[in-house]
C-alpha cells in the first residue's frame, strides 16, 4: 500500500491547482525548543488548507461521464472548499452537503468558488450520509475527505517538498490526524524515501480516533468527538489511512484545548498568521513531545495544516492560550470571611499579578474565591504556588485542568443556592442552529426542572452549556435515556470540585 501511494504521488499533476508551500523556519519557537522549527505552510493554499491537493487529485481521474454527470461531497470547511475550486477549475458541477450548523462565513466561502451548497444535518455524518443518498439518486460521483487513494496521495505531494526543501533530513514531522488521509500521504512517502524520519501523529485528546485504534489494533468509532477543532473532528479514521498508519506512523500524541490554543498563538507571534485551530494541532504535539522527551537540537516540522476559521473564535482562544502555554494558573481558595482576607491573600501571593478574582458572600465564616495567578510557564511554579498556600493553612484546590471551571465557572455571577433538591449538573455541547435549545426543553419531562443554565458561543458551530436539572433519584435512569436520546456530546459535572466550591445547593 505505501508503494503505491508513492507510486500515485510521483505523477499527481495537483500543481494545476494548488502552490508548493514554503517550509518556514520559526525563530522564536526555534530558541523556546532548543530545537530547529521549521513551518509548513498549507495555510497559504488558495483554499488556505492542504484538502485542494487531494480534493483535485481524485476529480482529475474522473471519467468524461463522471464529469458531465458531476460530483458530491460532504463538508464542512476545508475539504468543501477544495472540492469546489477543483470543480471551478475543471468545469465540473459540484454540490457539497453541509451540516446546518456550518457558520455562514464557510458557506459563502464555498459558493464563491463556485459550489452548489445543500443544508443538511446537525452533524458530518448527517450531511456524508445525505450526500451519499444523493449519489444514488442523482448519479454524482462522492468525493471522500480521507478514505481514497487518489486523495491520499494528492496529500502525500507534501512529503516530497519537505524533502526537496531541507538540505539536512527532518528528524521529526508533525502531523494533524482527522480522517487519517494527511498523514498516511505523508507517512507512506517519508517512511520510503527517508526511513530515519520519525512521523509523529497528532490529535485532540477527545478525538484521538487514530490513537485508540492503533491501541486496539483495529478501526474504532469514538462515543462522541469533542469540536474545538473541528477540522479533525472525527469519531472514525479511514479504512486506508489506518492500514498504512499501521506500517508508517512511529507514535501518536494527544494534546489539549488549551494546548492548541497556545499554538495558535505560536504561530502567529512566529508568522504574523492566524491558523484554524486544526490548524496548529500539530505544532501543539511537537511541543508537548520535546517535554515530554526533553530532546534538544533535532530538526523538526510541523504541518500548519489550515488557516479558515471564524474571527469571533479568537475570543475564546486568547482566553485560553495563557493556561495553556501554563503562564496563567487558577486556583479555588478558601479564606476566612473577615475584613482584609483580601489584602492578606494578596500579601501572601507576593509580587504574582492577579489576573481574575470572582467571590459572592455565601457564608459567614469562610469564603472561597476564584482566582487567577501570572506564572513564568511551566508546572513547576503552579506546584510552588500550591505548597505556599497549603503551608499557610489554607484550603485550595488547583482549577487550571477543570474544563467546567474555564468555560464556564469564571463567567458566572452568584453563588450555592438554598431550597434546591435533586439537581444534576451536566455540561453539553449545543448545535450553534436555531431549535437546538428548544429541542432540549421540550423533550423533558415536566417533573424536571432547570435550576441553572449557563450558554457561551465562540464563533463556532456549537455552544456549551452548563445546566442544573432536579431530578427525582427514581427517575435518574429515565433521565440518563433522555441525555442520549438528544445526540450532544456531554459531561456529568456532579463531582467536580468547582460545582462543590461555588455553585452545589446548600442544605
Amino acid at each position: 500500500m505505501p508503494a503505491e501511494i508513492l507510486r500515485r504521488v510521483l505523477t499527481v499533476p495537483v500543481y494545476d491547482v494548488a502552490q508548493e508551500t514554503p517550509l518556514e523556519k520559526a525563530p522564536l519557537l526555534s530558541e523556546r525548543l532548543n530545537n530547529h522549527v521549521w513551518l509548513k505552510r498549507e495555510d497559504l493554499q488558495p483554499v488556505f488548507s492542504f484538502k485542494l491537493r487531494g480534493a483535485y487529485n481524485r476529480m482529475i481521474r474522473l471519467s468524461d461521464e463522471q464529469k458531465r454527470a458531476g460530483v458530491i461531497a460532504a463538508s464542512a470547511g476545508n475539504h468543501a472548499q477544495g472540492v469546489a475550486l477543483s470543480a471551478s477549475r475543471m468545469g465540473v458541477e459540484a454540490t457539497i452537503v453541509m451540516p446546518t450548523t456550518t457558520p455562514p462565513i464557510k458557506v459563502n466561502a464555498v459558493e464563491r468558488l463556485g459550489g452548489k451548497v445543500v443544508l443538511h444535518g446537525d452533524s458530518y455524518d448527517e450531511a456524508s450520509r445525505y450526500a451519499k443518498a444523493l449519489v444514488e439518486e442523482c448519479g454524482l460521483t462522492f468525493i471522500h475527505p480521507y478514505d481514497d487513494l487518489d486523495v491520499i496521495a494528492g496529500q502525500g505531494t507534501i512529503a516530497l517538498e519537505l524533502l526537496r526543501q531541507q538540505s539536512k533530513p527532518l528528524d521529526v514531522i508533525f502531523v494533524a490526524v482527522g480522517g487519517g488521509g494527511l498523514i498516511a500521504g505523508i507517512s507512506a512517502v517519508i517512511k520510503q524515501v527517508s526511513p530515519n524520519t520519525k512521523v509523529v501523529g497528532v490529535e485532540p485528546d477527545d478525538a484521538a480516533c487514530l490513537t485508540e485504534a492503533l491501541k486496539a489494533g483495529e478501526r474504532v468509532i469514538l462515543p462522541q468527538v469533542g469540536l474545538f477543532a473541528d477540522g479533525v473532528a472525527v469519531a472514525q479514521v479511514g479504512e486506508i489511512p489506518f492500514r498504512i498508519a499501521r506500517e508508517c506512523v512511529d507514535e501518536m500524541i494527544t494534546v489539549s484545548t488549551d494546548e492548541i490554543c497556545a499554538s495558535v498563538k505560536d504561530i502567529f507571534e512566529d508568522t504574523r498568521a492566524i491558523a484554524e485551530p486544526a490548524g496548529a494541532v500539530a505544532l501543539a504535539g511537537m511541543k508537548k513531545y520535546v517535554e515530554e522527551q526533553a530532546i534538544s537540537g533535532q530538526n523538526m516540522a510541523a504541518i500548519v495544516s489550515g488557516a479558515n476559521m471564524n474571527f469571533d473564535r479568537l475570543r475564546h482562544i486568547s482566553e485560553r492560550t495563557e493556561i495553556g502555554e501554563k503562564r496563567e494558573a487558577i486556583f479555588a481558595v478558601t479564606i476566612d470571611e473577615v475584613p482584609g482576607s483580601f489584602k492578606a491573600f494578596c500579601e501572601l501571593v507576593g509580587t504574582r499579578a492577579i489576573t481574575e478574582f470572582n467571590y459572592r458572600y455565601s457564608d459567614a465564616n469562610k469564603a472561597v474565591v476564584f482566582v487567577g495567578l501570572r506564572t513564568d510557564g511551566g508546572n513547576s511554579e503552579r506546584r510552588k504556588i500550591l505548597s505556599e498556600l497549603h503551608a499557610q493553612g489554607l484550603p485550595v484546590e488547583d482549577m487550571s485542568e477543570n474544563e467546567m471551571a474555564k468555560l464556564h465557572l469564571r463567567h458566572m455571577v452568584g453563588g450555592h443556592a438554598s431550597g434546591i433538591s435533586n439537581e444534576l449538573l451536566y455540561r453539553f455541547e449545543f448545535p450553534e442552529r436555531p431549535g437546538a435549545l428548544l429541542k432540549f426543553l421540550t423533550h423533558m419531562s415536566e417533573e424536571w426542572n432547570i435550576s441553572l443554565f449557563h450558554y457561551r458561543n465562540h464563533g463556532a458551530a456549537f455552544g456549551r452549556v452548563l445546566v442544573g436539572v432536579q431530578v427525582p433519584p427514581e427517575q435518574h435512569g429515565d433521565f440518563e435515556n433522555y441525555l442520549q436520546s438528544l445526540g450532544y456530546p456531554y459531561v456529568n459535572e456532579q463531582e467536580n470540585a468547582g460545582y462543590r466550591l461555588f455553585l452545589r445547593p446548600t442544605e
